[in-house]
């Protein structure tokens, strides 16, 4: 890849449809797929467009495999979605026509795009907050419950 094409303080963004998409997830030629992933590295986001259920779900567990350390957000809001949200990390499902499938099976249920940038960013930092508390406050607990226990079993001499 050349690394002209990599601009600093772009944001960029891959859009890719079906028939494409059949060409990369088949094995039959893996320099394809290694391409794809070396490209879809580069950017912010990946957008599918027609694409089927298994697809998009194919396209998420690629992308896990291929980076464990990635944290992926799949967003949906009907039944085809449902694949992809549940083989993501994080699964946002919308209220919408298609009904309430893909809500069902998320992680979290919003009803319009526009609260998304409130729920990453506030009850993001808040769900960080409460699991620091949450880590300090179990470690503070099972060690006085330990000390307690380490010094009655020393008063009653180490018997049951």
């Amino acid at each position: 890849m050349n690394e002209e094409l990599i601009v600093e303080g772009k944001k960029r963004a891959i859009i890719i449809e079906a028939s494409a998409l059949k060409f990369i997830l088949d094995d039959l030629e893996p320099a394809i797929t290694r391409w794809f992933l070396k490209i879809s590295r580069t950017m912010e986001t990946v957008i599918c467009c027609r694409v089927s259920p298994s697809q998009k779900a194919a396209v998420v567990k690629m992308m896990k495999r291929d980076d464990p350390a990635l944290i992926s957000l799949a967003i949906g809001d009907g039944a085809n979605d449902v694949s992809m949200i549940l083989e993501a990390d994080i699964g946002v499902g919308l209220f919408g026509r298609e009904g309430h499938r893909a809500v069902d099976s998320s992680d979290f249920a919003i009803a319009e795009f526009r609260f998304l940038w409130q729920l990453i960013f506030k009850h993001g930092r808040w769900n960080y907050q409460r699991m620091g508390v949450m880590v300090n406050y179990f470690f503070y607990k099972n060690f006085v419950y330990t000390l307690m226990q380490l010094l009655y079993s020393m008063v009653c001499g180490y018997s049951g």
